[in-house]
């Protein structure tokens, strides 16, 4: 889908659940992000499983999917990318995030492994792997990959608005 320069690019790394993917595709589409899909997937993206997943709104989703974590970065050359990680020391709002910036979510069941980690940390600094925090959390391991990426996109587009407002005359 062409059109204007996406506020962000939400990175889906190997996403299982097809219902947080359907989830995940509305966000992009309220907020005019570029979804990234990163195969291998555990579910089905044909039109007739997206219809029976009840995703009748799919064809407003600016998506983009690509074959392997390398062949996204062959591609797409992220310039600002952010690891979303339960494993991150930075916490998200302290993130100075930017239109165009990449928003990286690994799979529901572990994330993303140890190798994308280093790469995030070699390519783009340690400062760039972010979580979210749960200070009432004793026990909870994540979030929700749907709440985590609306969480992570909202707070982006408030810095969005945010640092316009400050440029206004």
């Amino acid at each position: 889908m062409a059109g204007p320069e996406p506020l962000f690019h939400i990175v889906l790394l190997n996403p299982e659940i097809p219902n947080n993917t359907g989830n995940i595709g509305r966000t992009a589409a309220a907020l005019g992000c570029r979804l990234h899909i990163i195969h291998p997937i555990g579910f089905d993206m044909d039109e007739k499983a997206r219809r029976r997943a009840g995703l009748d709104y799919w064809h407003l989703v600016d998506c983009v999917e690509h074959e392997s974590w390398e062949a996204f970065l062959a591609r797409e050359a992220p310039p600002r990318l952010w690891l979303f990680s339960a494993r991150g020391s930075r916490a998200h709002f302290d993130a100075p995030l930017r239109r165009g910036d990449y928003l990286l979510f690994g799979k529901e069941s572990t994330g993303v492994g140890p190798e994308t980690h280093a790469w995030v940390a070699d390519a783009q600094g340690p400062e760039h792997v972010l979580t979210i925090p749960m200070p009432c959390g004793d026990g909870v391991r994540s979030l929700n990959l749907a709440t985590a990426v609306a969480i992570a996109a909202y707070e982006g587009l408030r810095q969005v608005r945010a640092a316009a407002a400050s440029n206004a005359p």
